[in-house]
């Protein structure tokens, strides 16, 4: 009752990796529950039964072990560790966030940048660029290329499923679907400053007619996002209005995560491609986000 007016985002998934995340929640909550709900009504009627004034309760002060006792509270918990262990494992692997998704359709690319406060997103193989919005066909897997051209963040779809880190300096992978039109609230899952609240965007998960429409709407708006016009996105603001870019300079991403590379510590900048002109480079980049999050964000 207490969290009746929470949007449980979450446990309303509208695409197969939220689905498989909510079944994951559920087992693992079931699981625990196992434990937590005898042991709270344990607590009641022990309190209940040996309270002072119940003289047909057994008296043993000298009581000190039963192992009984002992097999029943550490078999339990040890068996449900087992099992969630199993669980972690094979889950771990199927919803890798990096891991492309079977389809028999080909998968849409967009490129995200978290900046002060809004997200930039790319599209290029449509050649355009949006602010605080994007639209994704229904039932085709979308590959997000994550990064940051500023502070640490995270980029959130609750409804699609995970959320993976942006970085500067480094790109990060992210492969969700959408298996119901409509819209669905994103967001930034990691606070980074005054206008941390505003960055939020919009995901309009439409036929594949509807997403052809609004690609051509992009298109027609009056400014194309080059290096002088992402220049000036790149200013600090707050609550931004949903903007379209009719083009967007090609190789733009590869150019904000380069901005970075000199600022990495040498045996890191090393490690780097040094150019980005190929795919080869990008594996690279690939590799060294997969490290990061691996190490520093447990994803």
């Amino acid at each position: 009752m207490l969290l009746s007016g929470c949007d449980m985002a979450l446990m309303d998934p509208k695409g197969a990796v939220g689905l498989e995340q909510r079944s994951l929640i559920l087992t693992a909550t079931g699981l625990m529950l196992i434990v937590v709900i005898p042991v709270f009504i344990m607590t009641v009627w022990f309190a209940w039964r040996y309270r002072a004034a119940n003289k047909q309760a057994t008296y043993a002060p000298k009581w000190a072990h039963s192992n009984k006792i002992e097999l029943v509270v550490w078999t339990v918990p040890c068996i449900i560790i087992l099992v969630l262990g199993y669980i972690t494992w094979q889950t771990s692997h199927s919803l890798d966030p990096h891991k492309p998704l079977t389809s028999d359709k080909p998968a849409l690319q967009i490129d995200v940048v978290a900046m002060d406060w809004k997200w930039l997103f790319i599209y290029p193989e449509q050649g355009i660029a949006t602010v605080n919005e994007i639209a994704i066909p229904v039932d085709v897997p979308v590959h997000f290329r994550v990064t940051s051209s500023t502070v640490m963040n995270s980029f959130f779809i609750p409804r699609l499923g995970s959320q993976v880190y942006a970085m500067a300096g480094m790109n990060n992978d992210l492969h969700l679907i959408a298996n119901e039109a409509g819209t669905y609230k994103g967001i930034a899952a990691n606070y980074s400053g005054h206008g941390f609240s505003g960055m939020k965007f919009a995901t309009h998960a439409v036929s594949d007619t509807d997403f052809a429409a609004w690609v051509d709407k992009v298109k027609q708006a009056p400014m194309g996002l080059d290096s002088a016009q992402y220049a000036e996105l790149m200013k600090p603001s707050q609550n931004v209005p949903v903007t379209y870019f009719s083009s967007a300079k090609p190789g733009l991403y590869e150019e904000i995560i380069q901005t970075f590379m000199g600022e990495m510590p040498m045996h890191e900048h090393k490690a780097m491609p040094a150019t980005m002109a190929d795919g080869e480079a990008m594996e690279g980049m690939h590799d060294h986000a997969m490290h990061a999050d691996t190490s520093g964000t447990g994803e």
